[in-house]
């Protein structure tokens, strides 16, 4: 390849064309490939390579802590859930296509962060934009939004986003501020994209961290209205327990010495 051709396809940004561009000519030869073959071949291999890091690219800006996907969630252990009605929404995408708002409720360890986070990685692997939160985290953000008036713009961006999960909400109580900017948010993004929210709260403990009894009921008044809810209440924990004694004796032992 000359000089000035290699300028030019780095101009048009056709990289995996200018890295692989001795060898695509190489093969083209090999194989006596048409015309027309040939420039479809070219263009389907730039094609899926741009595609491809526009994917890593929205999982690497979804600040997802940890890549939990479907394959690997243990539904043998979690008996509750319902798998086949789980899988139909999940591999129809009707919950992005149709936005409505996924509530998965369960005691820590349960699985509910792993299951929520498999359905915004499907879709932000689908070309959808995603974000991962702890609901203590917007509460941040937007508590620091009250003090520099940066209120519009903070709900703006978490509002523009066609998923949006918020892990473990009910964590920690929010100030009439944050729970007023929270219900505004929420308010902005129903039936207009889809919001995952994970919690260890029934819908009716929400008024305790959100200390306002009108906003609580509004807000799931319009969560209600369209939601697929994940009781996974009764489900067991399914987090590997590794605990090793730097006692001589633990504790069972000790009881039964006594």
């Amino acid at each position: 390849m000359n000089e000035t051709l290699e300028k030019q396809l780095r101009f048009l940004r056709l990289n995996s064309l200018s890295k692989d561009w001795d060898t695509i000519l190489e093969e083209a030869k090999k194989k006596q490939l048409s015309y027309h073959r040939f420039l479809t071949d070219i263009l389907e291999n730039e094609y899926h390579t741009k595609k491809e890091k526009s994917r890593q690219a929205r999982l690497n800006r979804a600040n997802i802590p940890e890549m939990l996907v479907m394959e690997t969630f243990p539904f043998s252990k979690q008996l509750v859930l319902k798998k086949r009605l789980v899988m139909e929404l999940y591999d129809s995408m009707k919950y992005v296509t149709h936005p409505q708002d996924l509530i998965f409720i369960g005691p820590t360890g349960c699985g509910k962060t792993g299951l929520a986070t498999s359905f915004l990685i499907h879709a932000i692997n689908q070309g959808y934009r995603g974000y991962f939160i702890d609901f203590k985290d917007l509460a941040a953000r937007l508590y620091e939004s009250v003090a520099d008036h940066t209120e519009k713009k903070i709900i703006g961006q978490f509002r523009s986003y066609d998923l949006l999960l918020i892990d473990e909400m009910g964590y920690v109580s929010v100030e009439k501020e944050q729970a007023g900017l929270f219900f505004d948010l929420m308010r902005k993004r129903n039936k207009q994209h889809t919001t995952l929210i994970t919690t260890q709260l029934g819908f009716d403990e929400w008024g305790i961290f959100l200390k306002n009894t009108h906003l609580t009921s509004a807000l799931l008044d319009r969560i209600t209205t369209n939601c697929t809810v994940f009781n996974l209440k009764d489900c067991v924990s399914i987090r590997t327990k590794n605990i090793i004694y730097a006692t001589k004796h633990n504790i069972a032992e000790k009881k039964t010495q006594r």
